[in-house]
C-alpha cells in the first residue's frame, strides 16, 4: 500500500528519531532555550503535516455517504498497530506513539463527522 505524502512525511518526522543508543551520540543543546527552540521548530513541522493530513481527510470524506460512515474502527486499529511497530523500530515508546496518533485520528474523525452532518 502506498502512503499519502502527508502520512509518509509525518511518519518520517515522528518515527525517524534515533534509537536511544544513538541519542547519546547526539550533541546536546547548551541551554534550555536552545532545546525549546528545537522543539518549537519540530512542532511547526508537525503542524504543517497535520494541515496536509487534514486536506486528505477532507478528500476521504468525499467517498463516505454520511457521518455514520466516517468512523472505520478496523482502519483505526490498522493505523495504530502500524504506528506501534514503527515506533519500536525507531526507538520511541509505542505507548506514546499510539496515544499521540490515537488522539490525532480521533480528532480528525470527529471533524470529518461534524462536516458530514452539515
Amino acid at each position: 500500500m502506498r502512503l499519502l505524502p502527508a502520512c509518509s512525511a509525518l511518519f518520517a518526522i515522528l518515527l525517524s528519531a534515533p534509537a536511544s543508543a544513538e541519542m547519546a551520540a547526539t550533541p546536546c543543546c547548551r541551554t534550555l532555550g536552545e532545546v525549546r527552540t528545537n522543539i518549537d521548530r519540530i512542532d511547526d513541522q508537525i503542524l504543517r503535516l497535520m494541515a496536509e493530513r487534514s486536506r486528505y481527510v477532507a478528500q476521504a470524506g468525499r467517498f463516505k455517504t454520511s457521518a455514520a460512515t466516517v468512523r472505520d474502527d478496523a482502519r483505526i486499529r490498522q493505523i495504530l498497530a502500524r504506528i506501534r511497530a514503527k515506533a519500536v523500530e525507531a526507538g520511541i515508546s509505542p505507548d506514546v506513539a499510539e496515544a499521540t496518533f490515537r488522539t490525532m485520528v480521533e480528532g480528525f474523525t470527529a471533524e470529518e463527522a461534524r462536516q458530514k452532518r452539515q
